[in-house]
């Protein structure tokens, strides 16, 4: 199995921690996960605040690290970039070999956006490998019932068909269905 590369944008608000989780959650279920996070400065920063946004965001991520658990080893990098945002996190993912971008999603209102644009959005339409743009949970939690096994006679709708995966083998279908 090969390494995977996922960039993520981060830019300390709440929209770029909401990213930081999934990357987190991604690299803690796979140990081929390769972290790079990417702070963009503005052009009037100097190098001096460069290094004060890595060690901020580097106690971000022990934290973050910390919070779920992390297997032993995680790991990842930090790249602090001047320039424009999305063009700075295309450059790293092209640098990288990205497998995966992974941005938060400021909630803007479309004056807002026309103006100032969307790092989202550019990236998303311009990146060459698959973008998740993460955003926070506002679906109220629902249960959902138990799956019960009905003869397909009680039912005036068709069924929907169920899968399962286990010991690398795909179960498309049960072996009583017939073939149609």
């Amino acid at each position: 199995m090969s390494t995977s590369q996922i960039v993520v944008g981060y830019d300390f608000r709440q929209p770029s921690d909401v990213a930081v989780q999934y990357a987190v959650e991604f690299a803690t279920r796979d140990p081929e996960e390769v972290l790079h996070f990417v702070v963009v400065l503005g052009a009037r920063e100097s190098y001096r605040e460069a290094e004060r946004v890595r060690k901020d965001l580097l106690l971000v991520l022990a934290e973050v690290f910390r919070m779920r658990d992390a297997p032993a080893e995680v790991q990842f990098y930090v790249h602090a970039r001047i320039g424009d945002p999305a063009d700075e996190i295309m450059a790293v993912a092209q640098d990288v070999g990205a497998d995966l971008i992974v941005l938060g999603c400021h909630e803007r209102g479309a004056v807002e956006r026309m103006l100032l644009g969307s790092v989202s959005t550019k990236v998303l339409h311009n990146a060459r490998c698959p973008v998740l743009v993460a955003r926070k949970k506002s679906y109220k939690h629902v249960d959902l019932e138990p799956v019960v096994e009905v003869e397909p006679s009680h039912t005036h709708r068709a069924l929907p068909h169920r899968y399962t995966y286990s010991s690398n083998v795909a179960q498309l279908r049960p072996n009583e269905w017939p073939i149609s």
